[in-house]
């Protein structure tokens, strides 16, 4: 089982880059057997090119809004899009236009999961909201959970 763990987001935008910051703190460890750590920051298109190279699970760490109070770290299960956006920006793209865009390059994902943070603060500066950082270590913690579960129960994945 290969499993990519992606932190995406623009750390030039305040908790924009919380999912880089929790991708570095993973990698800090080594990953378990098939797992791969890495930060892609506003990299979405080298995201979906690298999903090509045959991962079966993939986990994004990134700032998601609107799902509860800053700092708020949650887990949810992604769905494949079924389609992808006619006209692409490099440097915006959101989890399900990755993923749109694996479909359209002829590539598949098993199982796509989200460790979100309600970000603070996401204006022009560099560094996370006390808050976000705060939720740093909870989700770096709910990632390795993750993982647990993924490797040791693969066919749930």
């Amino acid at each position: 089982m290969r499993v990519l763990v992606a932190g995406i987001g623009n750390i030039f935008l305040g908790d924009d880059g919380f999912g880089v910051h929790v991708v570095e703190r993973l990698a800090e460890s080594t990953p378990p057997d098939g797992v791969r750590f890495a930060d892609f920051g506003i990299r979405g298109l080298h995201l979906a090119y690298e999903l090509l190279d045959g991962y079966d699970v993939l986990v994004l760490v990134d700032a998601i809004a609107g799902r509860g109070t800053p700092g708020a770290v949650s887990v949810i299960e992604a769905e494949m899009p079924t389609t992808a956006p006619d006209v692409l920006d490099a440097h915006g793209m959101t989890p399900d236009v990755v993923l749109g865009l694996l479909r359209k390059l002829g590539g598949t994902i098993g199982k796509t999961f989200v460790v979100g943070c309600e970000p603070v603060d996401c204006s022009e500066r560099i560094g996370l909201s006390a808050a976000v950082n705060a939720s740093v270590d909870q989700a770096v913690d709910l990632t390795r959970g993750l993982l647990d579960e993924i490797i040791d129960c693969p066919a749930a994945s």
